[in-house]
């Protein structure tokens, strides 16, 4: 859409025709993409989607951001490996070629290049341009979005590096140069692992809190009022989404296969946020058993099933691990998640529109994706027992994480 916007003609190229059907009907399955942002982009006549490879031709720039996802603990690279050959007959002399995906250090020189460069003489570096350039999108940030996040960019030689800083110029408000693409490549892998390194400390945190009956959320905001020399993160019942679950392990992956070593860091990390789903249903046993009562036939209301507030994406979501194990105990699983397709919930799942009547009605209610489209007040004054992970409610009836 940006690049709409910045006066590109653009086409959209996807496999899945029932997303390539929506778009051109103007509709966006994208939760930062308003329908209007597509409506206008269609209405210039300069964005186009297709599922047709033949429409690939005459590029000038092609930005390749297919997923990376884990197959078996092993890195899963058919979805980058496809794209590079959708576009090798393609590839023309001065064309440029970016990827986006998230992977390990050596995937664009050692495997997309090669394949790239299958269907023709014409090689990378000589005779066309192929770069790195991670994506940061945060799904939901309102502050911060593609435009005015620093983008990184690498090349696989100098002039495939200014083709790589002249497309982004064009697009974002700063560039980030890197020296050489496996460095881009290690950068990205670096922000979600500190990112992931550090969610698992406060989770194992919150726990040891709660043995020494600190409250740790009042702990996390003394230490943050530090200017200096700290960053704020916040305990909850796991992590999801296509990043912090899958990320570290494809760094974790590499140094072990190239190393012989384990990444420690990493590898702790997935234990400790791995098992917060376990810890929150632990919690909310002894919740309920507190007052006598078993998980078997209690009816139990989740507050949300996506992986982050304001998102629509329950992808390795760990609402929904946590929905999966209650349901397997007997507890009678209804959620309220304005933003998850009823389609999309776990089938042990109910979605609810949260009444004051079905929050009243349930024996504990357990907030996991803190959304602010939720009526959080109906929750704080007609729920009769919380369990919330995300510190959003605060009161007598309320156990926090």
């Amino acid at each position: 859409m940006r690049a709409v916007d910045a006066g590109f003609d653009v086409l959209g190229f996807d496999l899945a025709k029932d997303r390539v059907d929506r778009l051109r009907r103007g509709e966006s399955f994208i939760d930062d993409v308003t329908d209007s942002n597509l409506g206008a982009a269609l209405a210039t006549g300069r964005f186009h989607a297709t599922d047709d490879a033949a429409e690939l031709a005459g590029f000038d720039f092609a930005v390749v951001t297919v997923p990376t996802p884990l197959l078996d603990g092993i890195p899963d690279l058919s979805y980058i490996e496809q794209a590079a050959l959708a576009l090798a007959p393609h590839v023309s002399r001065g064309c440029c070629v970016v990827l986006e995906s998230t992977t390990y250090p050596g995937t664009t020189e050692d495997i997309f290049i090669p394949l790239l460069e299958s269907a023709s003489p014409l090689r990378a570096g000589r005779d066309f341009h192929v770069g790195y350039s991670p994506e940061r999108i945060d799904p939901s940030n309102t502050r911060w979005g593609f435009r005015n996040t620093p983008k990184i960019v690498a090349g696989v030689d100098s002039a495939s590096l200014n083709a790589v800083s002249a497309l982004y110029d064009m697009l974002v408000d700063e560039i980030v140069p890197v020296p050489h693409i496996r460095e881009a490549e290690m950068a990205k892998l670096l922000e979600n692992t500190f990112r992931h390194v550090n969610i698992a400390l406060v989770n194992e945190l919150a726990m040891y809190c709660k043995g020494l009956d600190i409250d740790v959320w009042s702990v996390i905001d003394a230490a943050s009022s530090k200017p200096f020399g700290f960053m704020k993160f916040t305990p909850g019942p796991g992590v999801g989404g296509h990043c912090l679950p899958i990320d570290p392990t494809y760094l974790s992956w590499q140094v072990r296969r190239t190393l012989g070593q384990n990444f420690r860091f990493v590898e702790i990390a997935n234990d400790i946020n791995d098992h917060m789903p376990d810890y929150v249903v632990r919690r909310a046993v002894l919740n309920l058993n507190s007052r006598g009562m078993a998980v078997n036939g209690s009816k139990i209301l989740l507050v949300g099933l996506a992986y982050k507030a304001n998102s629509g994406d329950a992808r390795k979501s760990p609402a929904v691990i946590v929905a999966n194990q209650l349901a397997a105990l007997g507890g009678r699983v209804t959620a309220i998640d304005p933003l998850i397709p009823p389609e999309h919930a776990p089938s042990c799942v109910e979605i609810v529109a949260g009444t004051d009547e079905q929050i009243a009605g349930a024996d504990l209610v357990v907030v996991l994706t803190d959304h602010d489209d939720v009526n959080w007040a109906a929750i704080r004054h007609h729920a009769d027992r919380v369990l919330d992970t995300r510190n959003r409610l605060r009161g007598v009836p309320v156990d926090r994480l």
